[in-house]
């Protein structure tokens, strides 16, 4: 344990002023800012010591020994031998040799050699004089990485010199601990130990890690006081506190400053400074400024500029600095090749990459490292995997840096096997414990799906950061366990960790899943609290609260981000498609547009699918035509959607030329061309699109089956339907969901097969569902079987009673029984439980404006045009056809005229008046309806279509109609 002087404590406010180095019994106190932790466990014990603060050896100082010691080329072994014949040698000192190779030890961080030196040091000189050597043995072992015996060391050493302290100060620097290093400074000043010139650099470096930027300006004051200002390198450690502090200003003065430039030192030091902190031009600048004006560039210099070049723009001046370094004598220099390496691999030039590794004689692990890394950056996962087995079979042994990389390929890849390979290497080779390695196992076992090993993977670690709770919470996330996200989201605020922006996107996601709309009020209170809150953070509240059908949060939050940006948009958009609000969606495309913002594929997904639901053809092709100017090419979603726009917009030649236009047709684009032919009652052309599509080898999914039977259905192709559901089980092996047996149900009701569609859900494999039961009911009251009709109801009241839409259903087939008593029980039940039945609704776009009726409405401003249009039309459709209103489709117990009125007011005559009121003769009218057009209705549309030369295509909850000339595309089957 590292214990604080009982004789001088340390104080964490306070550091001792220059005078105290020159005087000192000086009480004069300068207040030096710290926030440096000066805890038991980071303290030097400094107890049981002599001090002189003026202490100077007698004699010469321990300088480097001459040749007569120092090998040719400075071998450590030769070096070591020829100390042997030294002690006896009356005309040199021995002590200058054994603090010569001592410090050969700790820069070669030879620790044997290092403690046979001790041991032999203990041995030749007297007691009296082993403290000369102190100072150099605390230096070996700080730089072997032996903290503790160089505390031991220092703590037992009779009398301190400055360069002793300096030698404590770097070993707690260079092993990790600046914090310390600090601490012992103030000691030392207490001490009234001189500072001299070799202090500065390392406590500089200290400050620079800590970032502390108040003590190490401080340090800088100093450094003016004692005139140290104008020594080299001094001024380059300066330069380096401030880039690593962000003050990259303060580094420019100082470089500017500086009244010699001929060090190339100064000039690494600002590009160095430049270059990590991003500041790619400026590196560059300050390179073409040195060629120009500056010394002569040396490795380091290259290697600052190549860490400059990243990205594609400047991949050809990184090779002009490549044909530079070959004209030098540093291209054979391991770290300029590994430099080289790493620059291609940013600027994503691989294979000039590869060609410098293949070309080099002294490669390392870095070199391989730099390689693989940049394989995994450029996307190149199995270069990366292949490269990692050629590293081990050249005979390199991978380190952390290595595994870390290949991990992140496999997780890419999504190859859980060699992902679980490395993690068993891992723990066969200890570093399992290191943190960056278990946050990228952690992140491979999500991309591989297994949530199973991620969790587990994350509960091994014995130290955990915020990056390890975001990737196990985003995994989580990402893998659908939005339950155990949650969860884990718990646990980061029991501990009162840091939550930063990432993990808040990931939670956000989590409960745009699970709606919990309590929890995401806490989440923006913390967000508020903490001022989190930007742009990225705005624009996943919009959408969680979107998501959550709170669309006043969703709005007021949206209206209050200052910079909208594409995604703010794309977010208000979905959540208003997404809650139904498409007039609203249409209209916030509109002003995206006009604020000069180029849409993205998601926000163009969304507005197609608002026009779709619309029904607005010409909204849809606006947008169509944005994305043909706008270059995007008709693939993937944006192929789908845009057939599934013009499909649903009743416009199917249009769909089928899009469909026509797609070069790559994969099983998306056949499914939505499938399903639109099916709204649209063309069965039989679905039938051969499904076999063409199976013909170019698309397997097709439980979707496609889906929307193949559906189009049977409405064609009324039963055999077919039959045929296509035994393919999908025993040719494709794809289990029937329960939609595809609705499917068969309604193609039996269709047929007038209700029996055999009563066996069929009595021998069902799974249980029927209520979409079952309901489509056996819609059958029974089409083809009145009042007993199956009778069963299918109770099992629906029995299944889901406070679904609305199903009451309603059971209430109408009571009605057209007659059954008043029973309507009204069913009716009191919606009523005391709070349902309401969802009104009928019809819009029709008219100059590119959506007007939307309700049965007998009278808000739209030029309703009495509309009702006297209506009147005109019926009263024409009677005096020429005989048209008399149906009124058993009123299921209403109401008087007969009252009947006859109620069915003049339905929504879709409302549509249709409106539209022949207000658009040309002979135009098309385009109507859509959220509810199954009725009987009588339908009747009416047949004969405005022949009397009115009128062209209707009516879009209702089941299909697609499709009325010319007096008949309608469905054959009076809907």
């Amino acid at each position: 344990m590292r214990l604080l002087s009982k004789k001088f404590p340390v104080s964490s406010n306070i550091m001792y002023s220059a005078s105290a180095i020159s005087v000192p019994t000086s009480c004069c106190y300068l207040r030096l800012h710290c926030s440096i932790s000066t805890e038991p466990s980071h303290r030097p014990k400094l107890s049981r010591i002599r001090t002189n603060p003026s202490l100077n050896y007698p004699g010469k100082f321990i300088e480097a020994p001459s040749s007569r010691i120092t090998c040719s080329d400075g071998g450590l072994n030769e070096a070591f031998q020829r100390l042997d014949g030294l002690v006896h040698i009356d005309d040199y000192s021995p002590m200058e040799a054994y603090a010569y190779v001592l410090e050969l030890c700790g820069k070669r961080r030879d620790i044997s050699k290092g403690r046979q030196l001790h041991s032999r040091i203990f041995k030749a000189f007297p007691a009296s004089e082993l403290d000369l050597l102190a100072g150099k043995l605390v230096f070996m072992y700080g730089k072997c990485g032996y903290l503790d015996d160089a505390e031991k060391l220092f703590d037992e050493m009779r009398e301190r010199t400055a360069f002793a302290w300096n030698a404590m100060i770097g070993a707690y620097v260079s092993n990790g601990e600046p914090a310390t290093a600090l601490a012992i400074y103030r000691n030392m000043r207490v001490e009234g130990v001189p500072v001299d010139l070799y202090s500065f650099p390392v406590l500089l470096k200290a400050c620079g890690k800590l970032g502390d930027i108040q003590s190490g300006a401080e340090l800088h004051c100093l450094v003016v006081k004692l005139g140290y200002s104008s020594t080299d390198f001094i001024v380059n450690a300066l330069i380096s506190m401030y880039a690593k502090n962000d003050d990259l200003s303060a580094a420019r003065r100082l470089f500017d400053g500086a009244e010699e430039k001929g060090d190339v030192v100064l000039w690494n030091s600002i590009m160095s400074s430049y270059s990590t902190s991003g500041k790619s031009l400026e590196t560059l600048e300050l390179v073409r400024e040195m060629q120009i004006n500056g010394p002569v560039s040396n490795s380091y210099t290259f290697v600052s500029a190549l860490t400059a070049c990243e990205g594609l723009s400047l991949a050809k001046l990184g090779k002009e600095i490549h044909a530079a370094i070959l004209k030098s004598s540093h291209c054979f220099e391991v770290y300029v090749c590994n430099a080289l390496i790493a620059m291609y691999a940013r600027c994503g030039k691989m294979f000039e990459a590869g060609r410098i590794l293949r070309q080099m004689d002294n490669d390392d692990v870095v070199s391989w490292n730099s390689l693989i890394k940049g394989y995994v950056q450029n996307f190149m996962c199995k270069e990366a995997l292949e490269l990692f087995r050629d590293m081990i079979a050249a005979g390199h042994k991978p380190d952390e840096v290595s595994v870390t990389s290949v991990i992140a390929a496999s997780g890419r890849l999504s190859n859980p096997l060699v992902g679980m390979e490395l993690h068993a290497y891992v723990i066969k080779h200890g570093w399992d414990s290191n943190l960056q390695v278990g946050n990228t196992l952690i992140d491979m076992y999500s991309k591989c799906n297994l949530t199973g090993y991620m969790g587990r993977a994350f509960l091994m670690m014995r130290e955990k950061d915020i990056i390890s709770w975001t990737t196990v919470i985003a995994g989580y996330a990402q893998n659908d366990c939005h339950v155990e996200a949650l969860e884990l989201f718990r646990g980061v605020a029991k501990k009162r960790m840091e939550i930063d922006e990432m993990m808040l996107g990931s939670i956000l996601r989590t409960c745009s899943v699970l709606k919990p709309m309590l929890i995401v009020k806490e989440i923006h209170c913390h967000i508020l609290r903490k001022g989190l809150l930007d742009t990225v953070i705005q624009n996943e509240l919009v959408d969680v609260y979107g998501k959550c059908m709170n669309m006043g949060y969703a709005t007021r939050i949206f209206e209050s981000i200052k910079g909208k940006d594409v995604v703010s948009w794309t977010s208000m958009i979905s959540s208003s498609a997404h809650n139904s609000n498409e007039n609203e969606a249409v209209e916030l495309f509109r002003r995206m547009v006009e604020a000069g913002l180029a849409a993205d594929s998601i926000a163009l997904l969304s507005i197609l699918s608002a026009a779709a639901s619309l029904s607005t053809l010409k909204k849809g092709r606006e947008v169509h035509g944005y994305l043909f100017r706008k270059g995007f090419p008709l693939e993937g979603s944006i192929a789908v959607a845009v057939v599934d726009m013009y499909a649903c917009c009743g416009d199917l030649q249009s769909a089928k030329a899009v469909f026509d236009r797609i070069e790559r047709k994969g099983l998306l684009q056949y499914t939505s061309m499938i399903n639109a032919y099916g709204m649209h009652g063309c069965g039989k052309a679905s039938v051969e699109l499904f076999n063409k599509m199976r013909h170019e080898n698309v397997s097709p999914d439980h979707i496609s089956f889906l929307a193949l039977l559906y189009a049977c259905s409405h064609a009324g192709l039963l055999d077919e339907g039959r045929r296509f559901l035994n393919i999908m089980e025993h040719e494709y092996k794809l289990e029937p969901w329960p939609e595809h047996y609705v499917c068969l149900v309604d193609m039996l009701g269709r047929a007038n097969c209700v029996l055999e569609a009563f066996d069929f859900v009595k021998m069902m494999k799974t249980k029927p569902t209520t979409e079952v039961w309901c489509a056996l009911l819609a059958a029974c009251r089409s083809h009145s079987e009042k007993e199956i009709g009778e069963i299918a109801a109770q099992r629906l009241l029995e299944l889901e009673p406070k679904n609305p839409g199903n009451l309603v259903l059971v209430s109408n087939v009571f009605a057209e029984q007659g059954r008043w008593k029973d309507v009204e029980n069913v009716r009191a039940k919606m009523k005391t439980s709070g349902l309401k039945k969802h009104p009928g609704c019809s819009w029709i776009e008219i100059d590119g404006k959506v007007h939307r009726f309700t049965a007998r409405d009278k808000s739209h401003p030029e309703t009495k045009e509309i009702y006297k249009k209506l009147f005109e039309v019926t009263r024409k459709l009677e005096r020429e056809t005989g048209y008399l209103a149906d009124t058993k489709f009123v299921l209403h117990n109401v008087e007969e005229e009252e009947k006859v009125q109620m069915l003049h007011g339905h929504s879709e005559r409302l549509a249709i008046a409106y539209g022949l009121l207000r658009t040309p003769d002979r135009a098309c009218l385009r109507i859509t309806k959220n509810l199954r057009v009725c009987s009588d209705c339908h009747t009416f549309c047949k004969l405005v279509s022949k009397v009115f030369s009128r062209d209707i295509v009516m879009r209702d909850a089941n299909r697609f109609h499709h009325f010319e000339s007096g008949l309608c595309s469905c054959g009076n089957s809907w």
